[in-house]
């Protein structure tokens, strides 16, 4: 998941919940099933939802208990053993878009083709960071998505230690000539990201020549996390890397006791010309309103360390299987449902904006969007923004999961792909999971198959098959919000 999900996150959720309660339908931010009261279904629909309970069931079985036990796992650890991470621009990462294209065909889905994407291609390079003063040691760290690179003899400077940007802008006059050190508190990844993104944009204001930043985690077992960071307009650009809270804070502590900071700083990092991905496209074309669509998606994408498995290896895959599996079981629904794994999502949500703006004229005709992005730990249910009838039939749905546990529905979603669909007004859905242990991993080398659990993918697989083909099947056309 990028970092953009949550520059957007304080407005869309506040635009969602003053809409709810306009309708009357919450009481508070968002809402959680237990808190949607004022529903108001028919009979008719009432029962045509419940009908699907054996079809739903059958789903489930299939899925957790039977013939596509832990499939999911198989196909993604073959998956992300054969590729390992796919960075943006990378060829590695066109072959494993070729791979899935040619994995569709091989289980009979249709309309399986890629859409073409102009990405950014950056490269990490070699990287270091070594203490100097006030004694020597190395620094462990991970250059961040778009920054500029160092000469080869590196930059060797004194350090300046802050927590905050408030502290940095107190200090101004000590900057000028110096490598910036943040060692700012984990608060949320939605508040604490900003120094990752703005970190150097704001020490480069002041003069500093770099900027070094804890990793944006509430744990760490030394291991540093990358992610994208941007510069601002007319600032000198300087180098961008993050390293671990472990060293971020014995850098602190020898800043606090007065101690001369020293090191040099080596980075390659280097930004090419854009290269042409794909977004993979996959169908079960619908019986009776194909031009009718519900999505199900994933990023295929990831950032160059670890395997991708968990960001975001697991929510493509369980959006892919789903389609699969739906598949094999012969289930075609009245309504299109296609997966698509969308390209470049590390590098600034890029492969889905292209898509979705080159599809703008087909969106009236989207009934349900879905992506898994935050984890495919255990499941609870589907975090939802759409209007109330819309909340009310899925409701229901999600009773009929009850050979999962106690599906819950809250709001609003927070899948970064389909984001500008749900700016728009589509009715969308991205997986609520327990994922409290998600931001241990994310964009770091620890990100692989012993993240996943075999039973969690098969959960989560059967959530998305199941909401995906009774939503795309049903008689009732979700309208959009207004």
């Amino acid at each position: 998941m990028s970092w953009i999900t949550f520059k957007m996150w304080v407005p869309l959720k506040l635009f969602v919940a003053i809409w709810l309660l306009a309708q009357g339908a919450c009481d508070a931010w968002g809402y959680e099933d237990n808190e949607i009261s004022s529903c108001s279904l028919s009979n008719d629909l009432i029962k045509e939802i419940e009908d699907y309970a054996p079809i739903v069931h059958n789903i489930i079985n299939m899925t957790v208990n039977g013939t596509y036990k832990r499939s999911t796992w198989q196909e993604l650890s073959t998956f992300v053993d054969k590729f390992g991470a796919r960075p943006s621009g990378s060829q590695v990462l066109e072959d494993s878009i070729q791979y899935m294209l040619n994995r569709s065909l091989n289980v009979n889905l249709e309309n399986v083709h890629g859409e073409n994407a102009t990405v950014p291609h950056w490269v990490r390079g070699s990287e270091s960071a070594t203490l100097l003063e006030p004694r020597k040691k190395d620094i462990a760290l991970l250059g961040l998505g778009y920054s500029v690179g160092t000469d080869a003899d590196g930059i060797t400077a004194d350090v300046i230690v802050v927590q905050s940007f408030a502290e940095l802008k107190t200090r101004a006059k000590e900057v000028s000539g110096k490598i910036v050190v943040y060692n700012q508190k984990f608060v949320s990844y939605g508040e604490t990201v900003k120094y990752r993104s703005k970190g150097a944009t704001e020490a480069a204001k002041h003069g500093a020549v770099a900027a070094l930043i804890r990793s944006v985690t509430p744990f760490s077992l030394y291991t540093p996390h990358t992610g994208m960071m941007s510069y601002g307009e007319n600032i000198t650009k300087i180098p961008a890397a993050c390293i671990t809270v472990e060293d971020a804070t014995l850098l602190n502590r020898m800043a606090d006791r007065g101690e001369r900071i020293r090191l040099n700083l080596k980075m390659e990092a280097q930004s090419y010309p854009d290269k042409i991905s794909r977004n993979v496209i996959a169908e079960i074309v619908g019986v009776e309103k194909p031009n009718k669509t519900v999505v199900i998606s994933g990023h295929i994408d990831s950032w160059d360390v670890g395997q991708g498995a968990m960001d975001d290896g697991g929510g493509a895959f369980i959006s892919w299987n789903s389609l699969a599996i739906l598949k094999s079981l012969n289930l075609r629904p009245k309504r299109t449902i296609r997966a698509i794994l969308w390209t470049a999502e590390e590098m600034g949500i890029v492969g889905a904006r292209q898509y979705i703006q080159e599809h703008r004229a087909e969106q009236s005709n989207l009934q349900f969007v879905m992506e898994s992005d935050m984890g495919t730990f255990e499941p609870v249910g589907l975090d939802v923004t759409a209007p109330v009838e819309v909340m009310c039939i899925l409701k229901k749905v999600m009773s009929l999961l009850t050979p999962l546990g106690d599906m819950k529905l809250r709001s609003p979603a927070e899948g970064p792909d389909i984001e500008d669909w749900i700016n728009a007004g589509v009715p969308g859905a991205s997986l609520w999971n327990k994922n409290s242990k998600y931001f241990w991993y994310h964009h770091t080398n620890a990100d692989t198959m012993l993240v996943e659990n075999p039973d969690a993918l098969d959960m989560n697989t059967a959530l998305f098959a199941a909401v995906s083909y009774v939503v795309a099947d049903l008689s009732y056309d979700f309208p959009h919000l207004k």
